[in-house]
């Protein structure tokens, strides 16, 4: 079994509904069990700013599946809630993302997959809920904390807890 890290952001429609659904569709679709799940964060956008605010937040799951079947199947969830990647604008808006940060310590450099994700160390959005749930990890020679410590997370506010 392999210990996975998945970010999670949107800011189209009733996200963190997304957010809970999508997570059963990940445990349920990969056989995974969930070890950890973030606080959802209202963070700024990324890359182009004109546009509304994110929510983010990471899971941390063990599955069996390899890496490639894992990424396949986390499109194909991510479609299921409206995303159509070939369709869209660089970061731009959506109703889901899920990036794969980390499987293990697997490391995989391909077009289709890069592991671990080439900017997860350069990213508030996704290191202030990893710290949350693995703040010592260590991804590429990295603590998660170690990493949040080098970035401003000016913006970025914890949500409440949903009842």
């Amino acid at each position: 079994m392999a210990d996975v890290l998945i970010a999670l952001g949107g800011n189209v429609g009733d996200v963190r509904a997304t957010f809970q659904k999508a997570i059963a569709n990940i445990c349920g679709m990969t056989q995974a069990a969930l070890l950890a799940r973030s606080s959802d964060y209202a963070t700024p956008p990324w890359g182009d700013e004109q546009q509304a605010r994110f929510i983010n937040a990471c899971i941390e799951i063990e599955t069996s599946l390899d890496p490639h079947a894992l990424l396949f199947t986390l499109h194909k969830i991510e479609h299921k809630f409206g995303r159509d990647r070939p369709k869209e604008t660089r970061w731009g808006p959506r109703t889901l993302d899920l990036d794969l940060i980390a499987y293990d310590d697997v490391r995989v450099q391909k077009p289709e997959l890069t592991l671990p994700h080439p900017r997860w160390f350069e990213r508030a959005f996704v290191l202030v809920p990893l710290a949350e749930i693995v703040p010592d990890r260590v991804i590429a020679g990295r603590s998660v904390a170690a990493a949040l410590a080098k970035l401003s997370s000016a913006g970025i506010e914890r949500l409440p807890d949903l009842n």
